[in-house]
């Protein structure tokens, strides 16, 4: 099963004390009870919010943890996305055995969060930091990585943020939309939103034509500059289509990478010109779409076995490293569906 997580709707902690992790355990509690997990359930939930923090106040440096629901039809659970800068771990597999500890401690928490997760995924370098992502759902609940994953990030000093990002699947057409809305805060987020709403109900078609139909349909408000991506397995293709600043890049397999094409334009004013590319997208590339919050200068060669990870795992290392705080910053990353 594959999951579809909520744009927008998690809350990013900082943590640095005790009393921040109690804090996110709290609030683990509080949104697994209202998503209905179950006593037993969120009491298992505590447990791996509480080991993930630890080691973030323990063992990281500038840790922060991002807590929000996942969801896939009816269903609902939690994902908890644990990211820092420093020290890192040489070997994952040996750091989540039971009884390995790099400080005095009994060295149970990775394990812990292993035993308790219904799926979980971490990218970790030595001098570079860990970033560790995590599902609990119900015990019957089998999940596995979605095809695509986002996270954003509000500029400081906001609550909301004008960065947006969305999947569907219509009519067999597997696409994904990265939306950074004008400016910042409220209106910035009411254009993204709109930007949302529109692709996930807009009628099948090319990417070209989704985002003729989110000009149409944005434009009571500020407006965006937006990309839509579509993935073909069948015909090793990707299709790309955008207006204004969102850049995508595809990695291939060998690690070389390749610049997508967007368009001036801002979705929702005037009439922009809108074409479509098609690219080759074999089987184990990788498309990574980003707004302008971040940075495009990161190089696929200093994150050894991170296009391995799932696609969730490497948009949480990339908005780390590349994100900038005085803009709203959103990664998307998406691979060929299975």
């Amino acid at each position: 099963m594959s999951y579809d997580v909520v744009p927008d709707a998690g809350h990013w902690y900082r943590v640095e004390s005790g009393s921040a992790a109690s804090a996110v355990r709290r609030a683990a509690e509080r949104l697994g009870g209202q998503l209905g997990l179950g006593e037993n359930r969120v009491a298992e939930l505590a447990i791996v919010a509480a080991e993930l923090t630890s080691n973030l106040v323990k063992h990281a440096q500038e840790g922060v943890l991002l807590l929000r629901p996942a969801r896939t039809g009816d269903v609902a659970g939690v994902e908890l996305i644990a990211i820092d800068s420093g020290p890192g771990m040489a070997d994952l597999t040996v750091s989540s055995r039971d009884g390995h500890s790099t400080t005095g401690t009994l060295g149970i928490g990775l394990g812990a969060i292993a035993r308790q997760a219904s799926w979980y995924d971490a990218w970790s370098r030595p001098g570079r930091g860990t970033v560790f992502a995590v599902q609990v759902w119900a015990k019957e609940v089998r999940a596995t990585p979605a095809w695509s994953a986002g996270l954003t990030r509000p500029i400081t000093g906001e609550q909301v943020s004008g960065d947006t990002h969305a999947m569907r699947t219509e009519q067999g057409r597997h696409q994904v939309l990265v939306c950074d809305g004008l400016g910042h805060g409220p209106l910035a987020n009411v254009a993204a939103e709109a930007a949302v709403s529109a692709f996930r109900t807009a009628p099948a078609g090319p990417p070209a034509t989704v985002v003729a139909h989110l000009h149409r349909a944005m434009s009571h408000t500020r407006g965006a500059a937006l990309a839509v991506a579509e993935l073909d397995p069948a015909a090793g293709l990707l299709r790309y289509a955008g207006l204004g600043n969102i850049a995508g890049t595809v990695l291939a397999p060998d690690g070389t990478r390749r610049g997508l094409v967007s368009l001036p334009g801002i979705a929702g004013h005037q009439r922009p010109t809108v074409r479509e590319y098609d690219y080759p997208f074999p089987a184990g590339a990788t498309l990574v779409m980003q707004s302008d919050g971040v940075v495009e200068r990161w190089r696929s060669e200093d994150y050894p076995g991170l296009t391995g990870r799932a696609p969730v795992v490497v948009a949480a290392t990339l908005l780390r490293d590349a994100g900038i705080r005085r803009d709203d910053a959103c990664v998307l990353v998406a691979r060929t569906p299975s």
